[in-house]
């Protein structure tokens, strides 16, 4: 309580401490939900997420976010990035967060190879940078897996190949009959324990399960059932350390993460657009972005 929400922005650098050497008043900048102190175990081993020394997640969770006109950003030089003259704001606001999220911990971390089947499960704005990242890896299918029709849509519109609704469809036995047996990779992107329970009944043999989603309650894991599958369970925060290639992939213009973005409110409507994304299933909301000017 009092402290200020918010950990995805494009911002403008408006004044510099002491200590900052690679960004000046009037830079256009990338702010990523996760801060990097640069110099601690964790840091040099990229894992910023986990960072010794007051970084990691920070905004909005330890210190005030940036839900605001003005932020103060710590660790600016090894935290921030520069956004390239020739792309908008909302060519690269997504990779803050969700896009690096939806990569790193879905389909890095779940080894997705080329010619993998990929069962994504649940398709708001993580699972769904989960499905537009997948396709750097060559994947011969991605179903996407959801009860809200308008995000199946959208997943649609994304490059998924298959969509399924499971208050509809019995998703084991379409999954199992449009693969032959199992996805190679399920990627929980929800935080549920039912969803988690699905993906560990969609896996195959020897595939791999990742977790995204942030879980609130326990999850139960019946590894009396798994062991025998030889099934690879990971979990993550998001890092941030693959920014540079997607930044790069957007600028070659391979990569788009804009029709993520459903809505656009100025600041001063800025609980509208809470009340709009909190209805997501009614307003067909997937990121809601704020502007401040």
């Amino acid at each position: 309580p009092g402290t200020v929400l918010g950990h995805e922005a494009v911002a403008v650098v408006e004044e510099v401490g002491a200590g900052v050497r690679r960004f000046r008043p009037g830079d256009r900048v990338i702010v990523p939900a996760i801060s990097a102190c640069g110099i601690c175990s964790y840091c040099r081993r990229q894992m910023y997420g986990q960072c010794e020394n007051g970084g990691g997640w920070i905004f909005g969770h330890l210190i005030d976010g940036l839900h605001a006109e003005r932020a103060r950003v710590p660790f600016a030089d090894t935290s921030l990035y520069p956004v390239p003259t020739e792309l908008e704001d909302e060519d690269v606001l997504f990779l803050t967060d969700i896009l690096p999220t939806g990569y790193e911990c879905g389909i890095v971390r779940g080894r997705v190879k080329p010619g993998d089947a990929v069962a994504i499960v649940g398709s708001g704005p993580i699972g769904l940078s989960a499905l537009v990242t997948s396709r750097l890896h060559g994947p011969r299918m991605v179903i996407v897996i959801d009860l809200d029709d308008n995000r199946l849509e959208l997943a649609r519109r994304l490059g998924a190949d298959h969509v399924l609704n499971p208050s509809r469809e019995d998703v084991r036995r379409e999954v199992m009959s449009l693969t032959g047996g199992g996805v190679d990779v399920a990627i929980e992107a929800v935080g549920v324990p039912d969803t988690f329970e699905l993906c560990t009944e969609l896996v195959r043999p020897g595939g791999n399960i990742a977790n995204i989603g942030v879980h609130g309650s326990p999850a139960t894991l019946h590894l009396e059932r798994l062991w025998i599958r030889d099934i690879t369970i990971t979990t993550q925060l998001v890092d941030g350390y693959t920014i540079p290639l997607l930044l790069d992939l957007i600028r070659a213009r391979r990569l788009d993460p804009r029709p993520l973005a459903t809505h656009t409110f100025g600041f001063d409507r800025v609980m509208e657009a809470y009340d709009v994304f909190a209805n997501a299933a009614e307003t067909r909301a997937c990121k809601v972005v704020l502007k401040v000017a």
